[in-house]
C-alpha cells in the first residue's frame, strides 16, 4: 500500500530519471521533526525500484529519519524475496536499531523477523502488513478497504447504476483485476471494491464477461503491468467480439496502464475506452487521466505515510507508545497489529489540480 506510462518493461533507470523532477520527493506534505540527536541506524527495506511510489517512499523516509538524527540504510529488494531477506539479515547483523519493512511477500519473513526480535530490534510494517509472525510491532498504512470502496463506488457512479433491486435492466460488462496474491493489502482492496459492486453483479446491472469473479482468478503477481496486459489481451480475445468492455476494476496504476495498452491493441480509442480505476496517483497515470484514457486513481499521500512511520519509529526508540487509530482490523494470523491508517482520496479528471495544490506534483509536470 503504501509515490509509483510505467509498465514492467520500463527500466529502473528510466523510473529514477522520471522521479528526479517528481514532486513526490520529500518536499512538502506532513513531516515529522522530533528532537535531534537520537542516533543509531534505521534499516528501511523497500520492495522494488520498478515503481515510482516505492522509490519516493524510501527516499522520503530516509531523509526524514536523517532529519530526526538517525542514519538510514535504504535497501530495495528488486521484487525478489530472497534479496529482501538477505538485506534484512545484514541489517540485523549490523545492529540497526529499527527495521521499517514494506514486504515483497508478507508471509515470507517469519524467520528473519524472529532473528530481529532475538536481537531486540523492533519492526514497523510499512503499507503492507507482514503476516504470520508476532515479531511485528506496528503497522503504518492507508485505509486499504476504503481504497477499494472508492474504486468500486467510482464505477457505480460513473456508470450511473440505479438501485440494485429496483433498477435492474440495462447491464454493463466489467472485468475485475486484483493485486498480487502475496500482498495482504490485495484482499482489503478487493473486499472493499466488491462490497460496493456485488449488489450490482447480483442484480445483473454489472456482468463479468469472462465470468472470472473470484479474487484468485483476478490476481496480478507482483502488481506487474505486463502481466495485467497479457491477461487483459486474453480476456478480450476470448470473451469480447461485438460486445465491448464498459468498465475495468483495476487496483493499481501500473496494472491500469497495462490494461489500457491491451485495450488500445484491441482497437479501443478515446470515448470507446472503458472506465478504468487505479491507485497511487503515479505521474504516468495522472497524465493518462488528463488525456482521457485511465479514468480514476486513488491518491495516497505517501509523504504523510513516511512521516507517520518516522514518528512511530522515533516513539518506539524513545520508549513511548506510538499513536495508532486501529487496534482491531489487522490480524496477521499470529497477532492483531496496532496500526495507524491514513485516508485516501479519489482523483479523476475533475480534480487532478488537487495534486498540485498539495505539492505532490507541479503544474508543469501535469502538462
Amino acid at each position: 500500500m503504501r509515490s509509483r506510462t510505467l509498465l514492467v518493461t520500463a527500466s529502473a533507470a528510466l523510473l529514477a530519471v522520471s522521479l528526479t523532477a517528481c514532486g513526490q520527493e520529500a518536499r512538502g506534505g506532513s513531516r515529522y521533526r522530533p528532537d535531534r540527536g537520537s542516533g543509531g541506524t534505521i534499516g528501511i527495506a523497500m520492495p522494488t525500484k520498478a515503481s515510482e511510489r516505492w522509490i519516493a517512499d524510501g527516499r522520503n523516509m530516509a531523509e526524514q529519519f536523517r532529519e530526526a538524527g538517525y542514519q538510514a540504510d535504504l535497501q530495495y529488494g528488486d521484487d525478489k524475496v530472497e534479496n529482501q531477506v538477505a538485506q534484512l539479515e545484514n541489517m540485523i547483523a549490523e545492529g540497526h536499531r529499527l527495521l521499517v519493512v514494506a514486504a515483497i511477500d508478507g508471509s515470507a519473513l517469519t524467520d528473519v523477523l524472529q532473528r530481529a526480535h532475538d536481537a531486540g530490534i523492533p519492526v514497523i510494517a510499512y503499507d503492507r502488513l507482514i503476516m504470520g509472525t508476532k515479531n511485528v510491532d506496528y503497522y503504518a498504512s492507508f485505509d486499504n478497504e476504503r481504497v477499494g470502496r472508492l474504486q468500486g463506488q467510482y464505477l457505480v457512479d460513473k456508470l450511473k447504476l440505479g438501485r440494485p433491486r429496483r433498477d435492474a435492466g440495462t447491464s454493463y460488462r466489467i472485468e475485475l483485476f486484483a493485486g498480487s496474491p502475496d500482498d495482504n493489502n490485495t484482499r482489503y482492496f478487493w473486499n472493499g471494491a466488491l462490497a460496493v459492486l456485488t449488489p450490482y453483479l447480483r442484480s445483473g446491472q454489472l456482468v463479468v464477461g469472462s465470468k472470472q469473479t473470484r479474487m484468485n482468478q483476478a490476481t496480478t503477481l507482483r502488481w506487474d503491468g505486463g502481466t495485467a496486459q497479457k491477461r487483459m489481451d486474453d480476456l478480450i480475445s476470448k470473451n469480447y467480439g461485438e460486445e465491448k468492455v464498459d468498465a475495468v476494476l483495476s487496483p493499481y496504476d501500473g496494472i491500469s496502464l497495462g490494461i489500457i495498452s491491451a485495450l488500445k491493441s484491441a482497437g479501443y480509442r478515446g470515448a470507446d475506452l472503458p472506465i478504468v480505476t487505479g491507485q497511487d496517483a503515479e505521474l504516468a497515470s495522472v497524465k493518462s487521466i488528463i488525456r482521457g484514457e485511465q479514468t480514476q486513481t486513488v491518491f495516497k499521500d505517501t509523504r504523510k505515510l513516511a512521516a507517520r512511520a518516522v514518528q512511530m519509529g522515533d516513539a518506539v526508540l524513545h520508549g513511548r507508545k506510538p499513536e495508532v487509530n486501529n487496534t482491531t482490523d489487522y490480524d496477521n494470523g499470529r497477532k492483531t497489529v496496532p496500526a495507524y491508517l491514513l485516508k485516501p482520496v479519489s482523483i479523476d479528471r475533475s480534480n487532478t489540480q488537487l495534486l498540485v495544490q498539495e505539492g505532490y506534483f507541479t503544474a508543469g509536470q501535469l502538462r
